[in-house]
């Protein structure tokens, strides 16, 4: 059977005493102490946690304060880079504009005497024309004086015999009037002639008919030498018979020819090119 347990108060010897007790706190003042304490522990809690938001927002403050620089001296970079970049694109494009305006200027130099060069060449050509037409009109002038005096003497030159009435100087007229007519391999005029076709038309102002070609004109008169050569005289290059190149002797070593394609009719010198021999029509 168990024992029944009492429980036993132990008091201090000095409880039942009165003046020994100690003085209970009321209600109130415990409440208004806890309060205190609360208040203070409210107080803390809020200041830390106000301490804790101030340093949140300072670090975060801070971190956007880095961003925004760090960006904004990244876009002041891109923007220098960018204008450096401009500006060697514009110094290579004024280089490469001075390059060609100084080939430009070159290149109009050498236009410039090129231009100068042909104006000069065209010029000398002109006075060397002016002076041998000068020259050809003397030796036309100077043949006309000599064909009367000889038709008017009752002797011969030893270098120009006179002429038919008249009908040389009709021959030569038409062949000074050519001069300056293209060469044409088969020409028979009127601005365009090959040897044989301008010496036949040139007869035929005379009222001569000849052969058409070269070969047959070289025998169509009398053979002379080319030391008693006379106005009018057919002078041929080759043999007589086959001969490939006719003229017509002009008087004072001149003779007059449809050359070739690049002088076309023209008077040239026999020095220049010795005739094989002549045959006198008129």
């Amino acid at each position: 059977m168990r024992e029944s347990l009492v429980p036993v108060v132990l008091m201090s010897h000095t409880a039942h005493i009165r003046s020994h007790r100690k003085p209970r706190r009321n209600a109130s003042t415990l409440a208004m102490r806890a309060g205190v304490a609360g208040g203070v522990l409210s107080t803390l809690a809020v200041a830390g946690a106000s301490g804790a938001a101030n340093a949140a927002e300072s670090t975060t403050t801070q971190t956007l304060d880095l961003s925004a620089l760090t960006a904004d001296l990244a876009a002041q970079v891109a923007q220098s880079a960018d204008a450096t970049q401009q500006a060697a694109a514009n110094y290579e494009l004024q280089a490469e504009r001075d390059a060609a305006a100084a080939q430009a200027a070159q290149q109009a130099k050498v236009d410039l005497a090129d231009a100068k060069a042909k104006v000069a060449a065209k010029k000398k050509a002109a006075d060397e024309a002016a002076r041998k037409a000068a020259a050809e009109e003397a030796a036309s002038r100077s043949s006309e004086r000599t064909t009367l005096s000889a038709s008017a003497s009752t002797s011969t030159s030893t270098t120009v015999s006179a002429p038919a009435s008249g009908s040389v100087a009709t021959v030569i007229a038409f062949l000074k009037a050519q001069v300056g007519d293209a060469y044409v391999m088969g020409g028979t005029g009127p601005n365009s002639w090959d040897c044989s076709g301008l010496v036949q038309a040139a007869f035929k102002q005379a009222g001569v008919d000849l052969p058409r070609v070269s070969g047959d004109q070289s025998v169509a008169g009398t053979p002379v030498s080319l030391s008693n050569l006379a106005v009018g005289d057919i002078l041929y290059w080759g043999s007589a018979g086959s001969a490939y190149h006719v003229g017509v002797y002009i008087g004072d070593g001149q003779y007059l020819d449809a050359a070739n394609p690049s002088k076309g009719v023209v008077i040239q010198d026999l020095s220049g090119y010795p005739a094989s021999g002549a045959v006198r029509v008129l």
